[in-house]
């Protein structure tokens, strides 16, 4: 059994639970209306010092993500737990979110009479601090759990925006108000705004962060190629990006993005978090405080990326320096029928590629084509699409290699600039960075000068910034691609992680 309740209804679904779990949403559940929220059955016997869970959901899903293949929601059932579920907007940024968000908690809290402990997956740990902070939910709600939350961004947002992955992200919708908001660049203006405000410590948040990426050829598992050289992952959230320097980092376990939010998974791990008096497993009381948390970001070239529009056939070249330990080529196109052939320096054809259609919040529809190269021959490498219509693809290509942290790119206020890890390493004149501009070309070619290129006058908005590295260590040329956001305010400060 369920509520669900609305703004101006208060409505009471009966489901036929088994005597060992809690009441079924099953497949009629009309799941999905922003501003909706439903209250879970309750158990038999609920504990004074228990208070109400309220689950919200991420990107591109709704409240059923919690019982759907999942049983979060039977977990805190057979715990004993009250339980409540939102929807939020699948696709509207952090401000809508938090706004609608705000409105629902004070009715949550109207209806349980009490402070509730919010459980949030991936963006709505974003929504959900939105709401505490900017919209005065906060003395509703006692603390905040976040599970893979990219508070920081996403990595994967900012090459949803770039030039080279672009075409394909329109087609399939990934380009909207939550996927723009969760650029890096745009998420440190958030950063910004919100952790120096005063509302920021009113309620204490302990996050968890996941570093497995999923099975062979799924969306996390291309995530989780793309997002290595930026730290360990869960397949799209780094764990870098799952920290707030000013909370409680509680767990970082083998989960990837979807597994984190299992009840299977976590809830034991935070249920001594849930209650008024929050005790250890031990029976010690737990001192609700912040601990200090290392979020350093840490990139290195370990990916080179192509992208645009064909009209059935075409080739990308690939150089593979010597000495890498293996590469790994996903193809993603909004083609389920293209063919694909590798053809390396010796012309050898490789085809054995594995297709698997996204399931991800990024690049959900597209058609992945994945083939890893173990010990590959040194040399240019060329691969082949052909497909009977039109097709809108990216090609990113994963090096397993040493110079994957030959160099690295700083971006601050006033410039970028590349770091090189020792003196052998040389910058070739056709390194290159592109200014993009809400998908619009800005600036194209920009030539370094010293390795650092001085930033021009930027007005608001956020800037996707593609940087093609042409270089060599060792006598040994490689070829890399990093991509950042940069997010200017109308004052003209330049906000960037």
């Amino acid at each position: 059994m369920f509520k669900k309740i609305s703004m101006t209804i208060l409505a009471l679904f009966l489901f036929l639970p088994s005597w060992s779990q809690a009441g079924s949403f099953g497949n009629e559940d009309p799941s999905g209306v922003p501003g909706q929220w439903y209250v879970g059955t309750t158990p038999s016997y609920v504990a004074p010092s228990k208070q109400p869970i309220l689950f919200v959901h991420g990107l591109n899903s709704s409240s059923n993500t919690w019982w759907n293949d999942n049983n979060m929601y039977d977990t805190a059932y057979q715990n004993g737990y009250e339980t409540a579920f939102i929807d939020l907007y699948p696709t509207k940024n952090m401000w809508d979110n938090g706004a609608l968000l705000a409105q629902k908690i004070r009715e949550i809290y109207n209806y349980y009479g009490e402070k509730v402990v919010v459980v949030a997956h991936s963006k709505g740990g974003i929504d959900t601090q939105s709401a505490l902070v900017h919209y005065g939910a906060f003395p509703y709600v006692s603390r905040v759990i976040t599970l893979s939350t990219p508070h920081h961004g996403s990595q994967l947002a900012d090459l949803a925006y770039s030039s080279w992955a672009g075409w394909l992200a329109g087609i399939l919708g990934s380009k909207n108000d939550a996927t723009y908001s969760l650029q890096t660049g745009y998420m440190a203006y958030f950063r910004s705004e919100t952790d120096q405000h005063v509302n920021v410590n009113k309620n204490p948040i302990y996050t968890f962060g996941g570093t497995k990426w999923g099975g062979f050829g799924s969306s996390l598992y291309w995530g989780g190629l793309y997002l290595w050289g930026y730290g360990s992952n869960d397949g799209a959230v780094t764990v870098n990006s799952s920290r707030l320097p000013y909370a409680t980092e509680l767990r970082v376990g083998d989960w990837n993005h979807f597994t984190i939010k299992e009840g299977s998974s976590t809830f034991n791990l935070f249920r001594d978090y849930l209650n008024e008096s929050t005790v250890n497993s031990s029976g010690e009381k737990v001192q609700i405080q912040s601990s200090e948390q290392s979020t350093s970001f840490n990139t290195y070239a370990a990916s080179y990326v192509r992208g645009g529009e064909t009209n059935g056939k075409k080739q990308e070249k690939v150089l593979v320096e010597e000495g890498a330990d293996s590469v790994t080529f996903d193809w993603i196109s909004n083609c389920s029928s293209s063919r694909i052939t590798l053809q390396d320096p010796k012309q050898t054809i490789h085809s054995s590629f594995k297709v698997k259609k996204d399931e991800g919040e990024y690049f959900n529809g597209a058609y992945h084509y994945t083939l890893t190269i173990p010990n590959p021959i040194p040399g240019e490498w060329t691969l082949q699409s052909s497909s009977s219509n039109s097709e809108k693809y990216l090609m990113n290509v994963s090096f397993e290699s040493t110079v994957n942290d030959a160099v690295k790119v700083n971006v601050d206020e006033d410039e970028i600039s590349f770091k090189k890890q020792d003196s052998k390493i040389k910058l070739q004149k056709e390194t290159t960075i592109e200014y993009y501009k809400n998908g619009k070309l800005k600036e194209s070619k920009l030539k370094l000068k010293d390795g650092t290129l001085k930033l021009p006058k930027l007005g608001e908005g956020v800037y996707n910034v593609t940087i093609d590295i042409d270089a060599e260590k060792d006598k040994k040329r490689f070829k890399r691609t990093l991509i950042k956001t940069i997010y200017v305010d109308s004052t003209g400060k330049v906000f960037v992680q």
